[in-house]
């Protein structure tokens, strides 16, 4: 073909490649070409054309050379691709099904691309089915299934506290977060700034660990704590005293705690001899989740420790308390509530004191 051959258009051309030009429902190829063809016959550059529809001189080549010899039709695509395909409830079903089979090649999910692949579709249908089923194959949620054949019992125990606490008594939830790290970085932290996230570098020295004994009042939502190098049965009791003398004396105190053995030594059972306002209430096994201070405890942990940096463990002891005084400014009580007692767990309001 000439490259030099001017394109002369008639009328019916004119008026019809202005439509696709100005059309906002046609694919976006076909409104670049069409404003090609209407430039080069309006005697525009090359260069001009360029800038204009942002494309290659071999682009505007290829289809002047095209509508020189087959006019509009030659504007057409020739290799138009598979027809699309209908998302009929039959194959929607298929792709669900698909889903929840691993995949041949050892891997343990599917991804959008990869189960389109295997079944010929686009990955855009396969994320559209998955989001209206519901279906989120690259998440995983781990669980623990409690052996306590009193489960029942003891989480309607630990509920009852929260729903229907007794009316002149106080009630913590208690536990300890141990071997919390005071790890410091080798390398300046890189701070916050547009378009950078918080920095830290891979290397960091670690100044020893200490443990957290924190109790949760569940009415107000404060928190008592206090650090020790490591928790033991003595060292648990005397927290427990510090609990109690934070009530008035006399005051009935109710204690949710988890299983572990510093809980349960002849050391406790003294001072619950001594101590006989003080009740203790024990989640069932593998189910410390019904213990609010694990809620606390997760706060602390995104708020200061996962990204705190301590230069020693005296300097993690004094920002750990540091945080915990001002959380008690503006406590709240955390809001248990159970919505279906009947779907689990039947709770007939009754508190039990051990």
């Amino acid at each position: 073909m000439d490259p030099d051959a001017q394109i002369t258009l008639t009328e019916d051309e004119h008026t019809e490649l202005q439509r696709r030009a100005r059309s906002r429902g046609a694919r976006a190829e076909v409104v670049r070409r069409a404003r090609v063809i209407l430039m080069l016959a309006a005697g525009e550059s090359y260069r001009a054309i360029e800038v204009a529809v942002g494309c290659f001189p071999s682009y505007i080549t290829r289809w002047k050379d095209r509508f020189l010899r087959d006019r509009l039709p030659g504007l057409d695509s020739r290799h138009r691709g598979q027809p699309p395909r209908v998302l009929t409830s039959q194959f929607e079903a298929r792709i669900l099904d698909r889903t929840r089979r691993p995949p041949p090649d050892g891997a343990t999910q599917w991804s959008t691309r990869t189960l389109a692949k295997r079944l010929g579709v686009s990955h855009m249908m396969v994320a559209r089915v998955w989001a209206r089923a519901g279906l989120q194959p690259h998440r995983l949620r781990r669980y623990m299934a409690s052996t306590d054949p009193d489960f029942e019992t003891k989480a309607a125990d630990i509920i009852g506290l929260y729903v229907n606490s007794p009316r002149h008594a106080a009630v913590f939830a208690m536990d300890e977060k141990g071997a919390i790290q005071a790890l410091d970085r080798l390398q300046p932290v890189l701070p916050l700034s547009p378009g950078r996230t918080v920095r830290h570098s891979f290397e960091y020295v670690r100044h020893g660990t200490l443990s957290l004994l924190a109790a949760l009042d569940t009415r107000t939502g404060a928190v008592v704590g206090q650090t020790v190098p490591r928790h033991t049965s003595e060292v648990f009791v005397e927290f427990l005293a510090t609990v109690v003398q934070t009530q008035p004396r006399g005051k009935e105190i109710h204690v949710i705690l988890d299983n572990l053995s510093i809980h349960k030594t002849k050391r406790v059972a003294q001072f619950l001899a001594d101590h006989p306002q003080v009740h203790l209430h024990f989640t069932p096994t593998y189910s410390s989740w019904l213990s609010q201070i694990e809620i606390w405890f997760s706060k602390i942990e995104r708020a200061l420790i996962t990204r705190g940096i301590f230069t020693s463990v005296g300097d993690l002891r004094r920002k750990i308390m540091r945080y915990i005084r001002h959380y008690n400014r503006a406590a709240q009580p955390i809001r248990w509530t159970h919505r279906n007692p009947s779907d689990r767990i039947t709770t007939r309001s009754a508190v039990t004191v051990h």
